[in-house]
């Protein structure tokens, strides 16, 4: 894991390279999903049932076969824990206690001469969610895409996620039915992606698309919107700490180890004015590294995109940390709170000691899902506004469009715009 000094020659530079990295990149599979696409924009069911078997290993015998029944979804609490099934519930609660919070209403104002203008807030009819199922299965993932959609009034909810070997994962399942999906659909990569935008016989098309996924699901996102919504292009997953050596040194690395865990491509970053803290930390990410059952995936994670930086202060570490603008912020300092007015992007701020992202991951209540590759300086976390939308209300009164008819004719005559200047002069006119 590299070492950096602020105070050192070259640093600008290596930092400049920090901010570049994490970007996503799907280049390189933007022909093949664009073929799949097609294939499934033209072939419908056919081609999700041809790529279920090249792609996923498993043959289903009819495009009915692709969705999972409803009754199992039902019985999913049956094929996981007690514990499993009650830590769901708990953190699907402490979700929809949060997103509640986020609703957004309608209103209406009336002006003196009785216009009244407005905004009205409805949510989306029907929203696709992707949930990867390949290397791993992310139950998280369910509750934090679907709950803000259900808080939000969303009609439907499609979940669509790969079963490898055509098995199903129980504990996706479950969170599927606790967090209130309406139709799951075994299917994933872009072939998942395109029967969302475009609909198929069997898969309903929607409005917007959510998840998570690899490159292919990534690049298939990034071509079919405009047909359809999504929520964003994610990168690697990330996190930046601000430290101040009052947190015990073997909780950070931890934190450190969680972010580089998830896939060589993650970042984890410490920034800190104290280097004999920093030379501690060092030595015990040194000692516990081995101990790590993803020892490799964090081996190679910390030494291509990690960092330890000593700062002048602290107030300088919280400013390159918002330079950065990561997906995750850890303040674990005494007063987060002070330190907080130094910070102007981050998806997710953890503040103190007792704030670990991995708690963020799962159940604290806001979401996890964030934006990474430093586009925090212009987004924002999904959240229940992501599945509503907003229609302006005009209701103009005679006189208000008598008084606003000259101003809108001055405005479009301006542009060459005869027709906008007299459907607006008309209305300031008797009747014939």
């Amino acid at each position: 894991m590299r070492r950096l000094d602020t105070g050192a020659a070259g640093f600008q530079a290596a930092f400049a390279a920090l901010k570049a990295a994490g970007a996503p990149d799907d280049a390189d599979v933007q022909a093949p999903v664009q073929a799949i696409l097609a294939a499934v924009r033209g072939q419908g069911d056919a081609a999700l049932l041809d790529c279920t078997r090249r792609f996923d290993g498993w043959q289903p015998a009819s495009a009915q076969d692709l969705e999972v029944p409803r009754e199992r979804l039902e019985t999913a609490a049956a094929a996981v824990t007690p514990a499993q099934w009650q830590a769901l519930e708990a953190a699907a609660a402490r979700l929809r206690a949060y997103h509640a919070h986020q609703r957004q209403e309608s209103w209406q104002y009336r002006e003196a001469d009785g216009s009244v203008l407005g905004q009205r807030v409805t949510p989306l009819d029907r929203v696709g969610v992707y949930v990867p199922g390949g290397k791993a299965a992310y139950p998280s993932s369910v509750l934090m895409n679907v709950i803000p959609a259900k808080v939000a009034g969303v009609g439907e909810i499609v979940m669509v996620s790969p079963t490898p070997g055509g098995v199903d994962n129980p504990l996706v399942l479950a969170a599927a039915h606790i967090a209130g999906v309406d139709r799951v659909f075994r299917i994933g990569g872009a072939q998942a992606v395109a029967a969302l935008a475009y609909g198929t016989v069997t898969v309903p098309a929607v409005d917007k698309i959510v998840g998570p996924g690899n490159r292919y699901v990534a690049a298939a996102k990034r071509q079919v919107f405009g047909t359809v919504g999504i929520d964003m292009i994610a990168g690697p997953s990330e996190v930046v700490i601000v430290a101040d050596g009052s947190v015990p040194a073997d909780w950070l690395v931890w934190d450190l180890f969680a972010q580089a865990e998830h896939d060589e491509q993650a970042r984890s970053i410490l920034l800190c004015p104290d280097a004999a803290y920093l030379d501690t930390v060092q030595a015990r990410m040194d000692a516990l590294l081995p101990t790590s059952e993803r020892r490799s995936i964090i081996e190679a994670a910390l030494a291509a995109h990690g960092a330890l930086i000593q700062t002048r202060d602290l107030a300088e570490a919280a400013r390159l940390a918002s330079e950065l603008a990561p997906e995750h912020l850890e303040l674990a300092v005494a007063e987060p709170q002070a330190l907080l007015a130094h910070v102007r992007h981050a998806g997710a701020i953890f503040m103190g000691a007792h704030s670990p992202e991995a708690i963020g991951d799962y159940c604290a209540g806001p979401n996890h899902v964030l934006p990474t590759a430093r586009t925090a300086r212009f987004s924002s976390p999904l959240g229940v506004y992501d599945f509503q939308k907003r229609s302006s209300l005009i209701a103009l009164s005679a006189t208000a469009a008598a008084t606003l008819a000259p101003l809108a004719a001055q405005l479009a005559r301006g542009e060459g715009l005869t027709a906008h200047a007299r459907s607006a002069e008309c209305r300031s006119e008797l009747p014939k």
